[in-house]
């Protein structure tokens, strides 16, 4: 077959309208399971503090005189903690041709591009507060103060590496960091061995928190070490989403912000995230300079660890 002479074509046609889809796709995840599992409080300081108590041990002693007249017993203190809060932003400009043109999939090229901003510094936070090994600084007019992340807490409830100088935070206070050790393997026995040590803390913890790799690990756990097919349905369920431990059931959660070596073991409500009085994912608008416009995401916040021994973390395994 041949083209007619003089047939118009698309290859030579002038003016043909483009077909631009008025979606705009993206892949990247903004799913941050530890912020949005935790409690959010406010804080009215930079310096943004809590107490903890704890009970005297208890005694197989405690077998007392008839007609004894008491005398009050010793005092536990409180514990006063504390964690610094933490900026963190993220600036949007557009220029105000940008903003006048039509566009597709947006109505609005400034507001588009906040609304990214705020996903981004979501991202952001959430790494900074589980996916990072980081103590808290108090920072100077030349340095930025710095939050006290999940790690830099948790030192009462641990399995780690056992060479390589592996070592838990010096104190359960927010001013140390981990000590990375040698890699070893995820086991199940390494997992008991720190749910047995929170319950025994006095914890109870409800979620598993791991990297991708250790969530398949974690699926070949006794009761879990062959895939079930389930015919019916033609599906083959080869994933756990949920522990039945000797102390309680725990959700099983894939975390793609925080380090692939840890698998934390937390009870939520034992953390929260404290927020600056009106400094939680705000937008600013900036000063207007030249034909643009800038908006400035920001948040304002510190990690509160309500009390660290609720929960734990089996440290330093193998990724791949």
């Amino acid at each position: 077959m041949a083209l007619p002479t003089n047939t118009v074509t698309t290859y030579q046609a002038i003016g043909n309208r483009e077909d631009l889809s008025d979606m705009i796709y993206r892949i990247d995840p903004t799913d941050t399971p530890f912020m949005s599992g935790v409690d959010k409080e406010k804080a009215s300081a930079v310096n943004h503090e809590w107490q903890t108590q704890a009970l005297a041990p208890a005694s197989n002693a405690n077998a007392q005189l008839e007609g004894d007249d008491p005398t009050a017993n010793a005092l536990v203190p409180t514990v006063r903690l504390g964690n610094l809060c933490q900026i963190s932003y993220k600036m949007a400009q557009v220029s105000g041709t940008q903003q006048a043109v039509d566009h597709a999939g947006r109505d609005n090229e400034l507001a588009y591009q906040e609304m990214l901003r705020g996903l981004e510094l979501k991202r952001d936070i959430e790494t900074i507060l589980v996916g990072s090994n980081q103590a808290k600084l108090a920072g100077a007019t030349t340095t930025p103060r710095k939050t006290a992340s999940v790690l830099s807490w948790i030192v009462s409830n641990t399995s780690k590496g056992t060479a390589g100088g592996a070592a838990d935070p010096a104190a359960a206070d927010g001013t140390g960091t981990r000590t990375d050790g040698t890699q070893l393997a995820f086991t199940e026995v390494r997992l008991k061995t720190v749910l047995s040590s929170i319950w025994t803390n006095g914890g109870k913890p409800g979620t598993i928190m791991t990297g991708a790799f250790n969530k398949q690990v974690f699926s070949t756990f006794t009761g879990r070490s062959t895939a079930i097919e389930e015919a019916k349905s033609k599906k083959i369920v080869a994933s756990v989403d949920a522990y039945e431990s000797d102390f309680g059931k725990l959700k099983v959660v894939a975390n793609r912000f925080q380090r692939p070596r840890d698998v934390l073991v937390l009870e939520m409500d034992k953390w929260a995230v404290a927020y600056l009085n009106g400094r939680n994912m705000i937008s600013i608008p900036l000063a207007k300079t030249g034909d643009s416009e800038r908006r400035q995401v920001l948040a304002e916040y510190a990690l509160v660890a309500r009390n660290e021994k609720a929960s734990g973390g089996v440290f330093d395994n193998t990724t791949s």
